[in-house]
């Protein structure tokens, strides 16, 4: 039992199937709106913007601008060029990637294209074909 003055604890919520674990668990913050998935039988062309994470598992070819964390998933395939704050890429990205803070290419990453990021993760089984421009991480004044 607790103690009356306690408030019994709430139940850990359990990530849903196919989200990374670091996106599932992770609390937006009160500058997004929250997390925009892509399904794995979407098809997106065209320009995408959006100021919350998005994950995608589906396809997307086009432009995508984002001020948040955009993560591609095992079975994501993407075609565009690609702004964000951050990426991780767990799928298949075809095109330039501009990211100001980091980019993460998972073990059996697929990314073709010039990289231009503040720092960048690429784990053992990841494929990368393409230039890398490490630049300085903007620093608020």
């Amino acid at each position: 039992m607790w103690n009356k003055e306690q408030q019994p604890s709430q139940p850990t919520p359990q990530p849903a199937a196919g989200i990374p674990p670091s996106v599932a668990t992770s609390s937006p913050t009160s500058q997004t709106g929250g997390v925009t998935l892509v399904g794995e039988t979407l098809r997106i062309q065209g320009t995408m913007t959006s100021k919350e994470e998005v994950v995608v598992h589906g396809e997307l070819s086009g432009q995508l601008e984002l001020n948040h964390r955009l993560t591609i998933g095992a079975k994501g395939k993407v075609e565009a060029g690609v702004k964000a704050k951050e990426v991780i890429i767990a799928g298949s990205v075809k095109g330039n990637v501009d990211a100001s803070e980091r980019i993460t290419l998972r073990s059996g990453a697929n990314l073709v294209g010039d990289v231009k990021t503040a720092g960048i993760v690429i784990e053992d089984g990841a494929y990368f074909k393409g230039g890398i421009d490490i630049t300085r991480p903007v620093t608020p004044r």
